[in-house]
């Protein structure tokens, strides 16, 4: 069951509930995309068509941030909770060693890959990643780097290319791909390499993450006037319909 949030489809599921879809995505082998979205990559989708039916098109979306559980309430139709990216990966990671599922990891500055892939191995014992490639490369080297996932045939494709050019990437070559889940996970790599902390525990309880990034990163500041923006349009979209819904009955 999905919300319809500024036109695009959100699944109702906590978790554990979005880490055992994808494992049954895994056992059906067929390729898969899972979308983690968050305020910004739905606040662009507003305005290009291209990534709303993009997102429309994935197998999976989960509500990545309190921004969406937030709006989702707004609407009237709350979801379980947040579903982050580097959430989703670590419960995935877990259950990767468990299961045995193979892992590549495709994304940020080189060496970062091999890095976090190294400490996830020591985590998780029994993680078999399979491959590991920085996000520095060009269109002329993606017939190669496509070629080398597909050798390793990983059961998870995990992409940091930042939002929203790591899902158009998955989207793109998806089929060629023939992983049976790839999914998004903007700066989780540097956070699990260790060249970027992820905020402190009590952050994440009060969920201002975001805070601690900006705080960390002020260049940001930029791209966190979206945030506002996307609250004025949740507001401004389904308090108004509310309004008239009212006024009718």
């Amino acid at each position: 069951m999905k919300v319809n949030l500024l036109g695009a489809g959100i699944d109702r599921l906590s978790i554990e509930e979005c880490t055992y879809r994808i494992g049954e995505f895994i056992e059906q082998g067929a390729p898969r995309f899972v979308v983690t979205l968050n305020p910004e990559l739905l606040y662009q989708a507003q305005f290009y068509s291209e990534l709303l039916d993009m997102v429309n098109q994935a197998d999976l979306v989960t509500p990545d941030g309190v921004g969406i559980v937030w709006a989702c309430r707004v609407k009237g139709e709350p979801v379980p909770g947040r579903v982050t990216g580097i959430d989703l990966m670590l419960g995935l990671l877990e259950r990767a060693a468990e299961k045995g599922w193979r892992v590549f990891l495709l994304g940020s500055a080189p060496g970062v890959a091999e890095d976090a892939a190294l400490n996830i191995v020591e985590k998780y014992p029994g993680l078999h990643v399979v491959g590991t490639h920085h996000g520095y490369f060009t269109p002329g080297d993606e017939p190669g780097l496509i070629e080398a996932i597909r050798k390793t045939r990983p059961h998870l494709l995990f992409v940091a290319l930042g939002a929203p050019r790591q899902e158009q990437w998955i989207y793109a070559h998806r089929q060629r791909l023939g992983v049976p889940v790839a999914m998004g996970i903007g700066g989780s790599l540097d956070v699990l390499a260790g060249r970027v902390p992820r905020a402190p525990a009590w952050m994440q309880t009060l969920h201002v993450e975001w805070l601690g990034r900006l705080l960390r990163q002020p260049s940001r500041w930029r791209r966190m006037l979206v945030l506002p923006k996307f609250a004025f349009m949740v507001l401004r979209t389904y308090l108004k319909k509310g309004r008239i819904a009212s006024c009718r009955r």
